[in-house]
């Protein structure tokens, strides 16, 4: 609150002022990232991250497959062409064995769009190193996964464009928006440029490129700025509480969602799967859960078994 009426009392409460500085410089020393744009989403971020990336109509774009739409719809704004590339279970996230399926397949692909799940890396160094193989760029896509490391790492360092989202029910939240980092400065001063309508420095309204109303608010980033202050506290309240998950139900046929010993997810959403053959179904724990007013859903669809996108390219791991 303190942040929030600062700045109101200072005057700016668009997308102008010390919060959204101060948010930015906060998420830079955080994550190690050099350059930080704060933006009203974390969907906004991708989309400018899928523009830096060069993405042209008719472009194919190597996205995660388990994943929320906002990964993928970006690619599709720029008129590319998603490829959705299979998951994993040490993870659930992208495979790099399919990965490199993917590029024998459609060698010419440029661009590769990474979710870390849940909160949870994906193997990022494996697919780090075989986009540089194909001199692909990489988008992380660490919307779910902000105070994550990945061998010591923070996630959201490891594209050469990345997105995180401050979304109201993420592990740090400004009600609604999300961050670009990347270690280029001519690409941040891009974003903030496309980010304000791309109005060019005139005394009147020039515009020589189409813009987005992609900034964040300096009110909004208030929100942020006080979260920001709580972030090892609400990573530490999430692992307690997917811990719990874990323990209560060891003596069940079901697993948690899993992660490799060598990261530290934020733990953001705890999550089981069935074991084969168990007669209890998803949709019968959903239906009795909701009867104690709990809520819970089935984690997310599969990009290709979307009825949006049924029709484009699933890549998997043979």
């Amino acid at each position: 609150q303190y942040y929030v009426n600062n700045a109101f009392d200072t005057n700016w409460v668009s997308t102008v002022g010390e919060n959204l500085e101060q948010l930015e410089q906060a998420v830079c020393e955080q994550t190690g990232c050099r350059y930080a744009v704060a933006l009203a989403s974390g969907t906004a971020a991708l989309h400018l991250a899928v523009k830096l990336a060069g993405v042209k109509p008719g472009d194919s774009v190597f996205c995660t497959d388990l994943t929320f739409a906002a990964t993928v719809n970006p690619v599709v704004y720029e008129k590319g062409e998603p490829i959705f590339i299979d998951s994993e279970y040490d993870t659930w996230n992208m495979n790099p064995s399919a990965l490199k399926h993917a590029f024998s397949l459609y060698p010419h692909t440029k661009v590769v769009i990474v979710a870390n799940l849940y909160g949870t890396p994906a193997k990022l160094d494996k697919i780090q190193e075989i986009c540089n193989q194909h001199q692909a760029v990489l988008i992380e896509d660490a919307a779910e996964s902000f105070g994550a490391r990945y061998q010591g790492k923070q996630t959201g360092t490891f594209g050469k464009y990345n997105a995180i989202s401050f979304n109201g029910n993420k592990i740090i939240t400004t009600s609604g928006g999300g961050m670009l980092l990347t270690n280029e400065e001519e690409a941040a001063e891009k974003v903030r440029f496309w980010s304000t309508q791309a109005r060019e420095k005139a005394p009147w309204y020039q515009h020589e490129e189409i813009g987005y109303n992609y900034r964040l608010s300096n009110v909004l980033a208030g929100i942020g700025r006080g979260q920001m202050l709580h972030l090892e506290e609400h990573k530490a309240l999430k692992k307690d509480i997917y811990i719990r998950y874990k323990e209560g139900l060891k003596e069940l046929p079901v697993q948690m969602n899993p992660y490799l010993s060598y990261s530290e997810p934020n733990f953001w959403l705890s999550c089981i799967l069935i074991d084969s053959g168990c007669p209890v179904t998803p949709e019968i724990i959903r239906e009795k859960l909701a009867e104690y007013n709990v809520e819970s859903r089935p984690i997310w669809k599969p990009m290709h078994l979307q009825p949006v996108y049924q029709d484009h390219v699933f890549v998997d791991s043979k």
